[in-house]
């Protein structure tokens, strides 16, 4: 287990455009091993390798499932290919810490990804993998959810489980 930095909003790479994974070989499934790590010791449910300073277009997502049990999922060169419906609510991001905002994003998106063989695929989410595909996808971008928050950032440790729903 090798955990990495997260990068904090204030941090340049974080507002730049990753570049395309190239070769899919072991020192990237290493990398990929490590976001995963990083993103079950902080608490989050995503995170892009432009958070860790790697400007590549490689995301790690975990929502969970219905059951509770992990669902990880790589996103490779990912690309939203459709999106539709709608959903307002509370988006954190472990590079923003301690806060919230109000973020409007799709209810419904497709992304275009690769998998570990190299291998084309779609996969499809709704409300909060949705979100997760679309706020992830954004940092591949060099975009913040703090430039889409609908009003102000507010301190997640004041907020209860009933606000964040």
């Amino acid at each position: 287990m090798a955990l990495r930095t997260v990068r904090e909003i204030g941090d340049p790479i974080l507002e730049k455009k990753a570049k395309p994974v190239k070769e899919i070989n072991d020192h990237l499934r290493e990398l990929i091993n490590d976001m995963f790590d990083t993103m079950y010791e902080t608490g989050g449910v995503g995170l892009a390798a432009p958070q860790i300073g790697i400007l590549k277009r490689l995301v790690v997502i975990d929502c969970g499932n219905e059951d509770g049990t992990e669902n990880p999922i790589v996103l490779i060169n990912p690309e939203i290919i459709e999106k539709d419906g709608e959903q307002t609510g509370y988006e954190g991001c472990l590079s923003v810490p301690g806060k919230m905002g109000i973020v409007t994003r799709p209810n419904h998106v497709k992304v275009k990804t690769m998998t570990l063989d190299g291998k084309e695929e779609i996969l499809e989410g709704t409300d909060l993998l949705a979100r997760c595909f679309c706020h992830e996808i954004d940092h591949l971008d060099g975009v913040l959810y703090t430039t889409k928050v609908e009003g102000e950032l507010v301190d997640s440790n004041s907020m209860s489980e009933d606000d964040e729903q």
